[in-house]
């Protein structure tokens, strides 16, 4: 089954400006240019970002879609594929980030622009609690790539987390995955990209 649209979703005090964003972006148009390619700025609150994710993809076909996430992106790609049915990369996906993340709460600078702000508040840790879907069996084929110098997330709990998952474990490396374009014809091979 070929991938017709592709949903990116960024990390944490991230954007659609991120490094790999751009480049999965400019990939897909270079090389298919058929595809619907979407990438929204996510808002700080889990639920929030999971509805408007789920009304812009709501007439995506299921089979037809394949989506990629990066860092809490990867943990909120895992949610979407259960619940879509479809195929997801994970690059570097957080897998406890109800857990990580309860020392952020509070006011936060956005990663590509520090002059913007938001407020990552206490009931966010519960939201992302109703989105984990830990131990329940992959709808669909993962692809996950980790990098074992990642500073932020421990590999070894990105391998337990996906053991159904095509996995790339990279030696060394780090959390922003730099060479994130080396890896380009592999996931849009995975995703069987129109």
């Amino acid at each position: 089954m070929t991938t017709t649209h592709l949903l990116y979703l960024h990390g944490f005090r991230s954007s659609p400006q991120s490094a790999k964003a751009r480049q999965m972006a400019a990939y897909v148009a270079q090389h298919h240019p058929g595809v619907t390619f979407w990438c929204p700025q996510l808002p700080p609150s889990p639920r929030a970002a999971m509805d408007l994710v789920a009304q812009g993809i709501a007439q995506w076909p299921g089979a037809g879609m394949g989506v990629v996430g990066s860092s809490l992106g990867g943990f909120y790609a895992s949610w979407v594929a259960q619940h879509k049915g479809c195929r997801s990369v994970l690059l570097n996906p957080a897998v406890h980030p109800a857990r990580d993340l309860e020392r952020y709460i509070g006011e936060q600078t956005a990663w590509h622009d520090p002059a913007e702000r938001f407020y990552f508040k206490p009931e966010y840790i519960g939201e992302l609690r109703a989105l984990d879907i830990t131990g329940q069996a992959p709808a669909a084929p993962e692809l996950a790539i980790i990098a074992k110098g990642d500073e932020v997330l421990d590999w070894r709990e990105m391998v337990a987390r996906y053991p159904h998952a095509q996995q790339v474990v990279q030696e060394g490396g780090e959390h922003a995955l730099a060479n994130f374009g080396d890896y380009l014809p592999r996931v849009a091979a995975f995703f069987a990209l129109a």
